[in-house]
Order: C-alpha cells, then sequence, then structure tokens
C-alpha cells in the first residue's frame, strides 16, 4: 500500500492486478483530446495508464493524502486533479468548462456507488460513456431485465438514461486490501436521441421508487398514492401487476400519462 491506510469511510479498495488495470484501460481506449475524468484515482493504478495513453487526465479524490500524493507523481500537465467529494461535484459544469462530453472511468467506493450513478446521470448529456467498476450484484442489478430477480428501481432508473453492458469479472484478490465480493466493469452509454422522452422526471423517478419500495406489493396498491387501477388500465398496466414485471417503457408511459 506504499504507506497508506485505506480509509473504510471511503470505501478503499485499490486496484493492483496489472493485468485488469491493462484490461479496463484497454476497454476505454482513451485518446488524446478526450474529456477523460477518473472518480477516485486512488493509488494511481488506473490514473498512469490512463494518462501514458490519453496524454491529460481529470480526476476527483476526496482523501486529501491521496490527492497530495497523486500532485507529487504527476505534473499539471498530465492531471487536473479536483479535491472534492464525487456525490456533490459538478460533471455538467465540468463538461461545459471542457467543452466535451465526459468520459468517466472509475474503482467506484462500494458504499456509494448507487448514489454516484443516480447523481451521474442526472446529466446524460454531458457524458460520452462510463467505464466503472462495482460490486458484482450492483452490476447485475444494472443490466437486468424485467421479471427477473436482480431487476428494480436501479435497473429502471438507469436504464432510461443507458445502454448497459457487463464487460469483465475482477476478482477480490486483483485488490488491496482484498474486498470480500467480486467486482465487475461494466460500461454505460447515454442513449442520447434513443432515450425515452419522459415529460417528468421528478414523477418519473417517484412512480418507479414505490413501485419497488415493497416488491410483493402489487401495482394497485404500490401506486394508489399517485394514481387509481384506472389510470393504469388506460396505458395497458394489469393493476394486479409488480414493478418487476414492467419495462422502462412502461413507466414511461405511465408518467407521461399522468403528467401530460
Amino acid at each position: 500500500m506504499h504507506g497508506h491506510t485505506p480509509r473504510r469511510r471511503f470505501g478503499q479498495n485499490f486496484l493492483a492486478d496489472p493485468h485488469y488495470v491493462r484490461r479496463i484501460i484497454d476497454a476505454v481506449h482513451p485518446q488524446p483530446g478526450e474529456a477523460l475524468v477518473e472518480i477516485g484515482p486512488g493509488l494511481g493504478a488506473l490514473t498512469a495508464g490512463l494518462i501514458a495513453r490519453a496524454g491529460h487526465l481529470n480526476a476527483i479524490e476526496i482523501d486529501r493524502d491521496l490527492a497530495a500524493r497523486l500532485r507529487e507523481r504527476f505534473d499539471a500537465t498530465q492531471l487536473t486533479l479536483f479535491e472534492n467529494d464525487a456525490l456533490r461535484f459538478d460533471f455538467a459544469r465540468l463538461s461545459a468548462d471542457l467543452s466535451a462530453p465526459l468520459r468517466i472511468v472509475g474503482n467506484l467506493p462500494y458504499n456509494i456507488s448507487s448514489p454516484l450513478l443516480f447523481h451521474l446521470a442526472a446529466n446524460p448529456a454531458s457524458l460520452r460513456d462510463l467505464h466503472v467498476m462495482l460490486q458484482k450484484e450492483v452490476v447485475a442489478r444494472m443490466a437486468a431485465a424485467p421479471s427477473t430477480p436482480d431487476y428494480g428501481r436501479l435497473s429502471v432508473m438507469l436504464q432510461a438514461k443507458f445502454a448497459i453492458s457487463r464487460l469483465f469479472i475482477v476478482p477480490p484478490g486483483a485488490f488491496s486490501p482484498a474486498p470480500k465480493v467480486d467486482s465487475a466493469v461494466a460500461r454505460l452509454t447515454p442513449l442520447g436521441a434513443q432515450a425515452p422522452q419522459i415529460t417528468d422526471e421528478t414523477l418519473f423517478a417517484q412512480l418507479v421508487a414505490a413501485a419497488f419500495a415493497q416488491r410483493r406489493k402489487t401495482l394497485r396498491n404500490a401506486l394508489a398514492a399517485h394514481c387509481p387501477p384506472e389510470d393504469l388500465r388506460a396505458v395497458e398496466i394489469d393493476p394486479q401487476a409488480r414493478g418487476e414485471n414492467l419495462a422502462v417503457a412502461d413507466f414511461v408511459r405511465l408518467t407521461n400519462h399522468l403528467h401530460p
């Protein structure tokens, strides 16, 4: 660990296996001139490889000690470092400042992975793509299909904005310290013009959250605070179905019916 003690509050598990470092960088395929942003560079395993390919990298690091080490290792022509919390970082502003959509790369802390993904999904127009490493189970939920055990709120909210694919598994031994679970690398690409047109993003999020708050509830009961069964039938949704049975398009259709 080169003198650094991993901090649990930051969810620090550092990628240390050169084989998986190369695989991730190959998957990203960074090029000079791109608006590359690494979330949580840590000890710099991915950072060095990304800079070697692209020449320059932007990075967000919350740990002051690690930020200081990164500044010692890389100069300002190679690395623009933001000491900040990625959950509060304004990615849309950075995209505007760089006049380019962002290419996000990161070994995301497991303890904030879902909130961070929701934060990034709030401005998909400012993103070109994301290559993120997460707990394998989280990636399974992100990419899950309707009527499967892994399908839920995270699936719907992300699939409404991104095309999602799991690239490969990364075992615990590739990290220091080793986590207790497998990880997986996922690619998320904004849908752009193919994204469903949602008339009220807030209502959409509320409907999805309510539908999955208690998975065994029928939609008649789960969405009672938002709409009567007649509204469900009006958009060809069975009130006796459950949230897990609805595709993203069904939630969009219901939202647009309730708030045309």
